[in-house]
């Protein structure tokens, strides 16, 4: 994809999928790329349509969610282009768990019972839903890995006060809860997300991508409950299948391993997932819209003029 110089523009992020501009120190314009990332590495290989996936799953989820917390998305100008507020972020993510799976389950299973100062219950299964839908932080890292962290070390260490944690929290909580209601609505069961926060005059901003399979995990709720009882792995939605492929050709992004080769049939194959996801979380049919550099820089000039 074409670095692009817009008018007003004062900064530039390439992130591992997005591309972000800064214009006038008062927007952004946020690209959502065709790069796919696993285990913090950018794949050799674009993948068709990706960029609109999650472009077009993110500004639904803003707009089903804005009546619950501000958020910074203005307009979609096009099919993987958003344009919105910039916001001074909240150097933490808001990780928020309806099950004990991935990191968490990780955690229990090596005997812990505390996860970003948050209590485990005891006796719990793999994938089993929580009491209530717990938060467990990490910190938003600007190079290498993000940490786990705990609301007590976020409110030392002044990466929010006590009053903006208890704000977070409750935010955090309630568009968990929203996205919950959205998947039931489509047989799906929201497991686990992360939200970015930021603040723009004083006000708690909900900024970046949200309940997109790139930043949540989704369980088919048909035969939750008896593969739950079966100990078997659960149906679910996600990229995981890419980190699965990844992992069974011996590359989990460590020093040495080389990324294996992404054949066109394979390419194909994580392009219709992407779409099939999309169809599955918004209900709707997807609708391709391929865009030239030149079409996307003319649509986003004239969204900025507007």
């Amino acid at each position: 994809m074409s670095n692009f110089n817009f008018p007003g523009q004062t900064a530039f992020y390439k992130g591992k999928v997005r591309d972000v501009y800064t214009i006038n120190d008062d927007r952004l314009v946020m690209i959502a790329s065709d790069r796919i990332s696993a285990f913090d590495v950018i794949l050799p290989r674009p993948i068709p349509f990706k960029g609109q996936v999650l472009n077009q799953i993110a500004a639904y989820m803003l707009n089903a969610t804005r009546d619950i917390c501000n958020n910074w998305l203005q307009q979609v100008p096009a099919p993987n282009a958003s344009i919105g507020i910039k916001c001074v972020p909240f150097k933490i993510e808001m990780v928020v768990r309806g099950h004990l799976t991935g990191h968490a389950w990780r955690t229990y299973q090596s005997g812990k019972r505390e996860l970003c100062g948050v209590a485990l219950p005891e006796g719990m299964r793999e994938n089993e839903a929580f009491p209530t839908p717990i938060i467990t932080p990490s910190t938003k890292a600007d190079e290498g890995h993000d940490e786990d962290i705990s609301k007590e070390e976020i409110i030392r260490q002044g990466l929010a006060s006590e009053a903006e944690w208890n704000e977070l929290e409750r935010l955090a909580l309630s568009l968990f809860k929203r996205g919950q209601e959205l998947a039931a609505k489509q047989g799906l069961i929201l497991v686990d997300t992360k939200y970015e926060f930021g603040t723009k005059d004083g006000a708690i901003i909900l900024m970046d991508e949200i309940h997109t399979p790139d930043s949540s995990r989704y369980f088919y709720a048909d035969g939750f409950e008896e593969r739950l009882a079966a100990g078997e792995k659960q149906k679910q939605l996600s990229k995981e299948f890419v980190r699965e492929w990844l992992i069974a050709n011996n590359f989990m992004g460590k020093e040495g391993q080389t990324v294996p080769q992404m054949s066109d049939e394979w390419i194909q194959t994580i392009s219709n997932r992407y779409i099939e996801l999309y169809e599955k979380v918004i209900g709707t049919a997807f609708q391709p819209e391929p865009a030239s550099d030149e079409d996307l820089f003319s649509r986003i000039v004239k969204a900025l003029e507007e």
